[in-house]
């Protein structure tokens, strides 16, 4: 294993909201996680500033090496996961499942009792997360399609799968287990 990639597998990326300021750097790293849709620049700074309390990014010596955006569905006691977004230098410390489990405990998150998110059927990646964090906190995950390829992309993006967790409440030992 390479030097610096066995240092960044040692230490332990510091989980926060965002900042107005970390705009570009999370739009960086959205550009450089493919097949991610990536949103202008401007897209990321807000949901930085307004959405900050449904959001989060990892940081590793000073670089954003992870994020999640996401919001409270409104009229639904559901948090919707909009974009999960891992360097490719954070991989394989288990940083999206992590990310995930710090903000459905977030207060602002509380009155959740639903994890949603949407995945097209070829993204292993995307799917392998959310079912792991289900298996992980015991929350059960079920899925449909939702947003279909004809009807909502006009035949230029596939079906996106509407993903439901159930939310256990969440102890001590099931954020450890995270």
């Amino acid at each position: 294993m390479p030097k610096d990639l066995s240092e960044t597998r040692s230490r332990q990326p510091v989980l926060r909201k965002p900042e107005s300021t970390d705009g570009s750097a999370i739009w960086a790293l959205v550009k450089e996680c493919k097949p991610l849709d990536e949103n202008s620049m401007y897209c990321n700074l807000i949901q930085a500033d307004h959405f900050r309390d449904t959001c989060v990014v990892a940081e590793l010596d000073g670089d954003i090496v992870g994020w999640i955006s996401g919001h409270m569905i409104p009229n639904d006691e559901a948090f919707f996961v909009w974009q999960v977004a891992v360097s490719p230098k954070a991989r394989g410390l288990g940083l999206g499942r992590k990310m995930l489990t710090h903000l459905i405990e977030r207060d602002e998150c509380a009155d959740a009792q639903a994890l949603k998110t949407t995945i097209t059927e070829d993204n292993d990646a995307s799917w392998g997360l959310f079912r792991s964090f289900a298996k992980t906190i015991g929350g059960e995950l079920t899925d449909e399609p939702h947003f279909h390829e004809d009807d909502h992309f006009d035949g230029a993006h596939d079906t996106e799968h509407m993903v439901t967790i159930t939310l256990p409440e969440m102890d001590d030992d099931l954020a450890e287990a995270a």
